[in-house]
């Protein structure tokens, strides 16, 4: 077993005597040995595994730390089961959520800048009381904004790909997307999410809305992004950007109303270690013939 060197990985605790651990490095080459590995843990987007998963004769399962695994699908091998750490960072990035609506509905971000300036003038902030919010990928991240929301007083409107009692289907979305005043973008990234939300889609926000995004950033157009948000159409909170690392002269950096943090959201110390104790229970799993857990099978 081969999982990343990286603060947080004692949380995967004691493995089955029959189970060598092994620590990938950081950065650097990485050892021969790894070629053997046959259970791995690779890091969120390490380059250096993704191109020697096919050169690998024992793999037989990748189980990631994040629950995304949209840069893996199309590299793993025939016969290797591929497991997302779903359910692992579901507190980070709902907390995450909330805290950017809070501070968009507040207008943190514009007092923080006038502060720097001396500026003390004088605004009318929002509050998240009695606004429609859409959660747009109803998953278990979904789920967990939905119980930190619940609070507030806001009324929902759920979506995932496939619609099931109380949550619509993302073919309503076009219909759905004018009722919500916040829009919180929770899907994975798939050929059918990439460019969702288009120029056109983007055009039926409401007029003022919140966008959030903390899911891919291909999932938005991000010129039709920047147009709207120039125009003071709309404001945005974003985790993820298209493309990412977003270049230092990007024009989203100084769009208008837009706050923007560096694909973080789940990344808390706390989630980290979550998701390598669900790498270490999964070794016990795959060693005892169990079924796993996560499993992604054809797609997700």
């Amino acid at each position: 077993m081969w999982i990343p060197d990286r603060v947080g990985h004692d949380a995967i605790g004691r493995l089955p005597e029959n189970v060598a651990l092994n620590l990938i490095p950081r950065e650097g080459e990485l050892p021969g040995a790894i070629i053997e590995a046959e259970f791995l843990v690779p890091g969120a987007g390490d380059a250096r595994l993704e191109g020697m998963l096919a050169q690998m004769p024992a793999l037989r399962v990748i189980q990631t730390l994040s629950a995304g695994v949209d840069r893996l699908l199309a590299k793993v091998p025939p016969g290797v089961t591929l497991c997302d750490a779903a359910g692992s960072r579901d507190a980070a990035v709902s907390e995450w959520v909330i805290a950017v609506i809070l501070a968009s509905l507040k207008l943190l971000p514009e007092m923080r800048d006038r502060q720097r300036r001396h500026s003390w003038q004088e605004e009318q902030p929002g509050e998240l009381a009695g606004r429609s919010a859409m959660i747009l990928g109803y998953g278990s991240i979904g789920a967990a904004v939905e119980a930190r929301l619940a609070p507030f007083g806001v009324e929902l409107i759920r979506v995932a790909r496939r619609a099931r009692a109380g949550v619509h289907a993302v073919q309503e979305l076009r219909s759905l997307l004018g009722l919500a005043d916040i829009v919180i973008v929770l899907l994975p990234l798939t050929p059918a999410t990439s460019g969702l939300l288009d120029a056109e889609m983007l055009s039926l926000l409401r007029p003022g809305a919140l966008l959030v995004n903390a899911a891919r950033g291909p999932i938005l157009d991000t010129a039709a992004l920047l147009e709207l948000l120039e125009a003071g159409r709309i404001r945005a909170a974003l985790d993820v950007t298209d493309p990412e690392p977003l270049p230092p002269g990007h024009p989203l950096w100084d769009a208008p109303r837009t706050l923007i943090t560096p694909h973080f959201a789940g990344d808390t110390a706390a989630a980290e270690r979550r998701a390598f104790a669900l790498a270490g229970a999964q070794v016990h799993r795959y060693v005892r013939g169990e079924q796993l857990l996560n499993v992604v099978d054809g797609g997700y």
